[in-house]
């Protein structure tokens, strides 16, 4: 994992600093974590809560981003990131007093780039295109999943990938992200908070009451909470506030096996028999027209 994500993790039994080893990571108190020979690190104190989408799921979210079907959320939030990043920085005068290291008060006079954590990242897709927008930045890649880390740990060269528990302490340094990204993951309002920087940003991605409804109805799919967004404001309402808020649509024609790959990575996978999944699917006309509707929302800390 690259020195510049390493400086920003802490273990996730006493916060201590970690520093790399031979096979891992070690923080002088007794606390080693290995490294998997596909370049992730298990960061969990404990065993965790959940498991995380099963390695079946992450290779169908791999396959339905690659072929790009969700690339408008990706763009949509490097292209926001990249925005934050600009405006904070120039508001600076262009230097970045932040930007040390998040225990001792160093200033490091911007000699280190900015870290860009995804909680709940995934295979990395969405953490990878914002890179591609930052060249300056390195990104962490957080998920409770093992099938997850793995593809995501390759994702990007200036890119690193943990197991944790992201209901749990995060086992990152106090203001040591510049961005936090959360697309379709768990939302935990308190540690976003510590983790970001004064100047730093939270980018949410939250489907839509009408996000997949055609498949819904069609598959009988787990339905989208239309609740969604007092929830999120719950969630983070006492942490952070909103700047920004908007609404990305676009409409996809997918083959049949597109869809039960999308259905496949997503919350029903949990419910739904393959056999019956595979029945539905048999009967829907291709191309299927299917409306992918998300919100994406920017938080800033109180």
């Amino acid at each position: 994992m690259l020195a510049d994500i390493v400086r920003h993790l802490r273990c996730p039994v006493c916060a201590s600093a970690l520093v790399p080893t031979a096979t891992g990571l070690d923080c002088g108190r007794g606390h080693r974590f290995d490294r998997a020979r596909q370049g992730y690190v298990h960061l969990a104190a404990g065993p965790l809560r959940h498991p995380g989408d099963t390695a079946d799921m992450i290779a169908a979210r791999a396959d339905f981003l690659a072929a790009g079907h969700y690339a408008f959320i990706a763009e949509a939030l490097a292209s926001t990131a990249a925005d934050l990043v600009t405006a904070t920085t120039a508001e600076r005068g262009g230097g970045d007093p932040d930007n040390g290291d998040p225990d001792n008060g160093d200033p490091l006079g911007g000699g280190y780039p900015d870290l860009v954590v995804d909680v709940g990242a995934g295979t990395g897709y969405h953490l990878a295109t914002v890179l591609d927008a930052l060249p300056e930045a390195v990104g962490l890649a957080l998920d409770a999943s093992k099938a997850a880390a793995r593809r995501a740990a390759r994702v990007h060269p200036r890119a690193g990938a943990a197991v944790c528990d992201t209901w749990r302490r995060l086992p990152l340094a106090d203001r040591s992200a510049r961005l936090v990204l959360d697309v379709f993951a768990p939302r935990n309002g308190e540690e976003f908070r510590r983790v970001l920087r004064d100047d730093g940003a939270l980018l949410v991605v939250t489907p839509t009451a009408e996000h997949l409804v055609e498949l819904v109805d069609a598959l009988h799919l787990v339905r989208v909470d239309p609740a969604k967004p007092e929830r999120v404001a719950a969630s983070l309402g006492g942490h952070l506030v909103p700047v920004g808020d908007r609404v990305l649509t676009e409409r996809l024609r997918l083959s049949g096996t597109e869809v039960a790959t999308l259905v496949g990575m997503g919350p029903s996978a949990w419910h739904l028999d393959p056999d019956v999944l595979a029945s539905r699917v048999a009967r829907l006309t291709e191309p299927v027209e299917v409306t992918a509707s998300v919100r994406l929302s920017v938080w800033r800390k109180r």
